[in-house]
């Protein structure tokens, strides 16, 4: 048996994985983002996840609170996320409304599946 010892490179999240959401704080504003771990990204936000002491969430979120997420979109990789998240970044308060309203069965769907 030998002692090597293996390092693996973290593997990149199969394509596909990617969500892309968005949440509104307690003032009504929007915040978009991405991951791949849509609860856990959820629990950093609320400042339930630290490492030393400090937030693993957004900054946005120091002066915001975080109330809720309203959008959730999947079946990304992280390039067609990172694309998506810039393109929905740049819509109007308004437009990012309708996205919102038009997709909440879907979202309200997607985040009974991730419970």
């Amino acid at each position: 048996m030998s002692n090597q010892i293996i390092t693996a490179k973290p593997e990149e999240p199969e394509p596909g994985k990617w969500w892309v959401y968005i949440i509104e704080t307690a003032k009504g504003t929007y915040y978009t983002g991405i991951t791949t771990d849509v609860t856990r990204r959820w629990a950093e936000h609320r400042g339930e996840s630290s490492v030393h002491g400090k937030s693993k969430g957004a900054k946005y979120f120091r002066s915001q609170k975080p109330k809720a997420i309203v959008y959730l979109e999947d079946g990304h990789d992280r390039s067609t996320a990172s694309r998506r998240e810039a393109g929905i970044k740049k819509f109007s308060r308004e437009r990012k409304v309708q996205l919102v309203s038009h997709h909440a069965g879907e979202t309200q769907r997607l985040k009974v599946l991730l419970s």
